[in-house]
């Protein structure tokens, strides 16, 4: 089973768009905990989730279950943390909500991608999920588009 994972910061629309329709994914399950913000131009909830149906034919779901919390993302970002102490409170974070028994294993049979902002997947919360994912599950093969 696989699983895909994309950021759109650093990415014109059509190289993000173009890189989901190559990969043939059909659902995209954004991991943000802010998902609405100006900033993210195309990328906000409501236009990304019309942009990918009418694009490309993929379904859009949030889930705030895999997004960080606000206090977590504020000790990284806005006070400039340590991405070690990031990384390890957030999958402390994962296991204390068991993602791995709220997610079916078959939910990753329809090609699935992760979304977040970040351009590169070394330091993004939705690498840690995959990540954590597969510890829990086995099999689970991680392509960083």
């Amino acid at each position: 089973m696989e699983v895909y994972t994309i950021g759109f910061t650093q990415k014109t629309a059509a190289e993000f768009f173009g890189a989901l329709k190559q990969a043939g994914v059909k659902r995209l399950l954004d991991v943000r905990l802010n998902n609405s913000s100006q900033l993210a131009g195309f990328a906000k909830r409501k236009d990304l989730s019309f942009f990918l149906k009418e694009i490309c034919n993929i379904d859009y779901m949030h889930e705030p279950l895999l997004a960080p919390t606000q206090d977590l993302l504020n000790s990284y970002k806005k006070n400039k943390g340590r991405w070690q102490d990031f990384e390890e409170r957030f999958l402390h974070l994962m296991s204390e909500r068991k993602v791995e028994e709220k997610f079916d294993q078959n939910f990753f049979s329809v090609k699935t991608v992760l979304l977040c902002s970040e351009a590169k997947p070394n330091h993004c919360h939705r690498r840690l999920i995959a990540e954590y994912l597969r510890t829990k599950w086995g099999d689970l093969k991680i392509v960083h588009l």
